[in-house]
Formats: structure tokens, sequence, C-alpha cells
């Protein structure tokens, strides 16, 4: 049986494609491709099957064709495997079917009309993608390149990246109709793409000098002299006041039990400075985080802390849980360090709206509150924390003593349902 071939092609069309792969195209059976790419072929003399016929109704042809031993070519742009139409092929056809004929891909064409080493770069898509989504992967990577759309065009995105707090000085590129006649390179800064126009077809390349937490323009300095890119911001760097703030330790920890994944959802009720929620933004910068928090004081120190660790996938929710949250998503995650009397009501909350499989974490130092928490959620697990850090005394050192921390792990399960039996 003739495989699938999916064969790659750039902007120049029919003319970057070697003499014999043209004959592969115009001796298939069935030609399949977007409305351009089949332009590049008016003598075919065989059935042609335009992609917007939708994905599902493009596979029943194609598996129809294979199973019949009709020959058949899918035209795709650059490497089909790149954020191309041969991954969603893959997913229903085995590799031993498909024929992968790769071109060079539009990221590839992109950095080498600006002589750029690509190694080291972040391939993003913002085709069908959120805007956020693109905007963290940015600001964690040195490189970037971003493949637009009509919606997600370069204007948007780079306003995005300003309103992140990247600089309006951050140098880009635009690289537009690449392997075409028409190619044009646009090398320029954040400031002046966001709002301008370009072709439809183009790659996005930013550059960001500080990946990571990034010292943005305005931002902060910090008290201390390297704060790290990964969890495990050092308190002393961190805004707050009253010591009103989860420690170093007792984050890290909680961060370890709730486990953060790409595209889930994370309350942090009492969220105080904000640590935990940048924390777990850090974390995982593809997960949306909710601080919930209901005094303005505090409000104001979380903001301070996202001046100072930039992280777009925060929302501040100045309120009182469980009011404030009625408005918010489900979570897949809940932390609660600060309760301010309303514990039982928080639990009955989290009870309710946490997804299946959704985990919860309790930071408590009363006995008070862990009594409550007990007796609410009699199969937590319960670990009490007691962490000391050394400090100097006469020329040596001593350990003192922090507040022991009752952490309390609790997952909501689902219970299948039983029929009831006939009688």
């Amino acid at each position: 049986m003739h495989k699938i071939v999916v064969l790659g092609i750039t902007g120049a069309g029919r003319a970057s494609l070697p003499e014999a792969q043209i004959q592969r195209v115009l001796a298939a059976d069935l030609l399949v491709g977007g409305e351009r790419h089949l332009g590049y072929f008016p003598d075919f003399a065989g059935e042609r099957l335009s992609m917007r016929q939708g994905l599902a109704v493009l596979e029943e042809r194609l598996r129809h064709a294979y199973e019949t031993g009709q020959r058949v070519v899918v035209l795709a742009s650059g490497d089909p495997l790149c954020y191309g139409i041969g991954a969603s092929l893959r997913r229903s056809f085995s590799a031993e079917v498909l024929e992968i004929v790769p071109a060079p891909s539009a990221y590839q064409l992109a950095f080498a009309a600006l002589g750029e080493p690509w190694h080291d770069a972040a391939l993003l898509s913002a085709h069908g993608r959120p805007t956020r989504d693109v905007v963290r992967a940015v600001c964690l990577s040195s490189k970037a390149g971003i493949l637009t759309d009509d919606q997600h065009t370069p204007g948007v995105i780079a306003q995005a990246l300003l309103d992140a707090g990247m600089p309006a000085g951050r140098a880009c590129a635009v690289c537009e109709n690449l392997g075409e006649p028409e190619q044009r390179i646009v090398r320029s800064n954040l400031g002046e793409i966001a709002g301008a126009q370009f072709a439809p077809l183009n790659v996005l390349v930013v550059w960001n000098e500080e990946p990571g937490s990034q010292r943005l323009a305005g931002a902060i300095p910090m008290p201390c002299e390297e704060v790290p890119t990964h969890p495990g911001i050092p308190d002393k760097a961190i805004s707050t006041s009253g010591g009103l703030l989860t420690q170093r330790e007792i984050r890290l920890l909680s961060l370890a039990e709730l486990a953060p994944q790409a595209g889930e959802i994370f309350w942090d009720l009492g969220a105080g400075s904000g640590a935990v929620s940048i924390e777990a933004a850090r974390w995982q910068p593809a997960a949306t985080v909710y601080a919930v928090e209901r005094r303005a004081m505090m409000c104001e120190h979380i903001r301070e802390n996202l001046r100072r660790f930039p992280c777009s996938n925060v929302h501040l929710i100045e309120g009182t849980a469980p009011g404030v949250c009625a408005d918010l998503p489900d979570p897949d995650m809940v932390f609660i360090g600060g309760s301010g009397g309303w514990l039982p009501e928080l639990l009955d909350l989290v009870r309710q709206r946490l997804r299946p499989g959704g985990r919860l974490v309790l930071a408590l130092v009363t006995l008070e509150n862990l009594h409550t928490a007990r007796t609410s959620l009699t199969d937590a697990r319960l670990t009490q924390v007691q962490v000391s850090v050394a400090a100097p005394i006469l020329g040596m050192v001593r350990l003192e003593a922090q507040n022991p921390v009752f952490l309390l792990t609790w997952r909501k399960t689902t219970t299948p349902q039983i029929p009831d039996l006939p009688a």
C-alpha cells in the first residue's frame, strides 16, 4: 500500500521542490492542501481536497484513500511536524502509514534571515492559542520565535508583552513572507511593533535579556543580591508587613503537595503578601493563579511583589472569600494560608468547587484551626513542620526556631455511584 506522503513546501511554492517531488505530486490520485498550496499545481489532474473542509473530513478521506491503495500527497507549510498538519495526522495514523518530507520550517527561515542561532530559542505558536500562554513562555525564555495569525498579530503580541511588564525597548523582529520574493525583515522593538501592521505570513522574534524573574523597567530593586528565577524567593526579598508571610520552606513544601500542572487553576485564599501565588506562578507558568485577599494593605503588598517578580498568570482578586470566589473558575488547587475567621465557610466552598482530583493544602499555625480543619477533612494528611535557621551569636552560629506549622493536605476524590440492585 502506498504511504500517505506529507510534503513540506516553503513560501517559494512549487519552485522550492526538487523535480522528483513535483513528479510525485503530479502522479498522485489525491492532492490535499490549503488553497494557496493547491494553487501551486494548476496542472494536477487528480482529485483535490481543500483543508478548509475540516480535519474530520480530511482524515476520513485519507483513510479511505490509504485503504483502497490510492496515491496521496498532503501539502504542508515548512516542516509538517512543527505546529503543522503532520502532527494532527499523527494522532490518527501510525508512523508507518505516513511519509514525512519536511521543508525548512518558518522558524529556520526566520532565524537564518536574521543570522541568529536558534538552538536555544523557544519555538511558540499563537495559532488558536491564548495570548497569555505565549506571553508566559516569552517571559521565561532568552529568545523566542512566534508563529502569528490574523488575530494574534505581531502588534497584538507585542502589546501583550508590554502589558506584562517588558520594556518598550526590548529588541524584536518581524520576518514576513519568508522564502518568497516579497520577503521582508523588520528589526525593531516592542514599543514600535505594538499596533503596527504586517503581512499575514510572518514570524515574530523577541530577544529577552533577562528571562524568568526579569528585572523589568520600573521594577523595584531587590533587597538581596540575587533573586532566583526558580521557586524559592528569599523571604527578605518579599514585601510584607506584620510578619504576614508564608515562609520560604513552607511555600516550597506546599507547592510540592499541590504539584501545579499546565493549564490548571489555582486559588490562593487569604493570599497575604502573595508569596505563595507568585511562587506557584513561577513553578508552573502555564497555570492560572487567583490571589484572593480582602485587606487593602496586603493587596498593595501583592501589587508591589508582582512588580518585583512579574507574573502575567497571577490575578489579584480583592475581596472576602468565599463571596468573591463565585465568579472564579473551579480550581484544581487551593491553598489556604489565612482564613480570617472564615475557615469553616472556606472548607465548605473548597469541597463544593474543587474539581475531582483537585488538591487542597492548608498551612495552619493555631491548634483551634487545626481542630476545625481535621474535623471537616477527616481523611486529610497531616504534617507538622518545624524549621530552624542559622543566626549569628558572638562570632558563632546558633539555630533560631521559627513557629511550627501544620500542613494539612487533602485530595478530592469521586466515589462511583453503585446502582440499586433489583429486589
